[in-house]
């Protein structure tokens, strides 16, 4: 059964394993005959394409990580399965095959990714999908921990990580926006694959790892790493999700949020981060300005009992 694939990659030119990242993925993609979107920003060169099937889009300024993924989304219309991939990663051989067959397997899979090993360290497991904590962050599915053999099934997890996930088009389109964009611009980057997963679980797709499917991640250079905006934003864009996610039983779970983020900010202020404490409470302003668009009235997206079976860990 033939299927049309593109691969969507955002990028800020940073990486210098970016070359890498093209040469793995024209590999993978090429016996799919699948397209290749490099969605490039800001000044610095983009890599070399003109390949079959390879376009180039070009931004003389940085986008953010949902406007660069939805760009390409765009472009990518006629694919039916579209990978989101980051310009730091880099698939492994065969990576691809075990993900589109899984989506093949299963119509009721919206969206799937395999084991994302740490560049550093390929003995342990930067990210194999997401879940939450008690606390109700998002948190990475066996981060830091060896990864399960390649042979392993297939596992559910609440959601994909956009470091390097394939989704099913159909899925995609059914929880777009009101304007038809995939990706919450407003949450820039971190958490707007979260709120994705959301969406997509609320409305019925299920999402998996696939341990088969495995690739290198180094981490940090598609968005913008600067610590102080980083921590700002995965501080206040929790909120902003949290709030959309549980609707009217947001304010009940205010104390916990309140909670971590306070133990967080005592954390790093012992440990002599400044800037990384004055961050949380950064966030909470910037999501404070925005919670009215966010915060809803109805019942939660997901329901309680589905969020606790996809919970790990303490959270501490």
């Amino acid at each position: 059964m033939s299927v049309r694939l593109a691969a969507v990659v955002p990028s800020l030119g940073a990486p210098a394993s970016a070359g890498r990242t093209l040469a793995r993925l024209r590999a993978e993609l090429e016996p799919f005959a699948g397209e290749l979107f490099w969605v490039h920003q800001g000044e610095r060169a983009p890599p070399a394409l003109g390949g079959a099937g390879e376009r180039l889009l070009r931004f003389a300024r940085p986008l953010g990580f949902a406007c660069a993924v939805n760009a390409g989304l765009a472009a990518a219309r006629a694919a039916e399965l579209v990978a989101v991939v980051n310009d730091d990663l880099e698939p492994m051989p065969g990576w691809l095959a075990p993900l589109v067959e899984a989506l093949r397997a299963d119509s009721g899979v919206g969206a799937v990714q395999g084991v994302h090993l740490r560049t550093d360290d390929p003995g342990r497991a930067d990210g194999c999908g997401l879940a939450w904590n008690r606390w109700l962050q998002a948190v990475q599915v066996g981060h830091g921990q060896p990864p399960p053999a390649a042979a392993a099934p297939a596992f559910e997890v609440f959601g994909v990580s956009a470091t390097a996930a394939l989704y099913r088009r159909s899925a995609l389109d059914g929880v777009a926006r009101p304007d038809g964009t995939v990706f919450d611009e407003r949450l820039d980057s971190w958490y707007e694959d979260v709120d994705l997963a959301v969406r997509l679980r609320a409305a019925g797709w299920a999402a998996l790892c696939v341990p088969a499917a495995r690739a290198l991640h180094a981490g940090g250079s598609t968005g913008d790493e600067r610590p102080f905006r980083r921590a700002r934003r995965v501080a206040g864009n929790r909120w902003l999700v949290v709030a959309r996610l549980l609707g009217r039983r947001f304010p009940a779970a205010v104390p916990r949020l309140l909670a971590r983020d306070l133990a967080d900010l005592a954390h790093a202020l012992g440990a002599g981060r400044i800037g990384g404490a004055a961050a949380i409470p950064a966030g909470w302003l910037a999501a404070a300005a925005r919670l009215p668009a966010f915060a809803r009235a109805g019942a939660p997206l997901v329901a309680g009992p589905e969020l606790t079976r996809f919970r790990v860990g303490s959270g501490a």
